[in-house]
């Protein structure tokens, strides 16, 4: 074995220093046992390559890039974990107002009932594989609770609705910091950017108001003629019509990839 004669010529070296023909034999030896390293790692990495599948594709991307050096926030006048979540919490978030007490909520008569339909369609845009925020409640959980007990959702929303109130519990959420790939340094909160992951049953009301929102939007015609973005029922056909209203309709076509157009 390569192994076992390399270790039996580096003792033999080290207890016969000045024989000049040991010693050279022993630097060939160190030398092909490392050159067999080197071909036994270029055989095995040639061997993982031919028999990839697209589940070990990214591992072998993650092996040939390497590790890389780890970007943690090193910022100025900060040595401990909560003061470093304080600077960065004053850099995302600066200038909380203060908190005001809760008015009595008094219900808005105009406000139509909640229904359970419209729960149903909130659930369906909501993705199941969405992060989850403080609640650790995903989307998937929600579907089956509709599906189970249609009325239990919009028993809870409904009051929420009525009296348009959207309380703070409500409002807690989880925010993850990631780095921002390609910085000189990290020793600035701007390095880096902020995901907040709010809590899944926040998001279900938020969907209900926007589609209500949405709807009083083009029924008083708030929505400007030319948007087509974030509105239901429009596709890329309708934001390359022709216009009357507008002069050059396709100068924004210029440059652009067929690919954007794709519905």
């Amino acid at each position: 074995m390569p192994r076992k004669a390399y270790g039996s010529a580096l003792r033999s070296s080290k207890r016969h220093r000045f024989d000049a023909p040991l010693l050279a034999s022993a630097r060939a030896v160190r030398s092909a046992y490392f050159k067999a390293i080197k071909k036994a790692k270029r055989d095995h990495w040639s061997s993982f390559l031919t028999s990839a599948t697209p589940q070990t594709v990214w591992t072998a991307k993650k092996l040939a890039i390497g590790r890389l050096p780890p970007r943690f926030p090193e910022l100025p006048g900060v040595s401990t974990p909560p003061e470093l979540n304080q600077a960065l919490l004053n850099h995302f978030f600066p200038g909380a107002p203060a908190r005001v007490p809760n008015p009595i909520l008094l219900p808005f008569k105009e406000c139509p009932p909640l229904s359970q339909d419209e729960v149903g369609r909130a659930l369906a845009r909501s993705s199941p594989m969405s992060a989850p925020g403080p609640d650790k409640t995903p989307n998937s959980v929600w579907k089956r609770v509709h599906r189970v007990a249609p009325h239990l959702i919009q028993d809870l929303l409904a009051p929420l609705v009525t009296n348009g109130s959207h309380p703070l519990s409500l409002k807690k959420a989880d925010s993850i910091v990631l780095d921002k790939p390609g910085k000189p340094s990290y020793d600035s909160p701007s390095s880096f950017r902020v995901i907040v992951l709010l809590q899944t049953f926040s998001k279900i009301l938020e969907r209900i108001m926007n589609s209500r929102l949405s709807c009083v939007a083009r029924a008083t015609g708030l929505h400007n003629p030319h948007q087509c973005g974030a509105l239901a029922g429009l596709s890329a056909w309708d934001a390359v019509t022709p216009s009357p209203t507008k002069g050059r309709p396709y100068r924004w076509l210029v440059g652009r990839s067929p690919r954007s157009f794709s519905t």
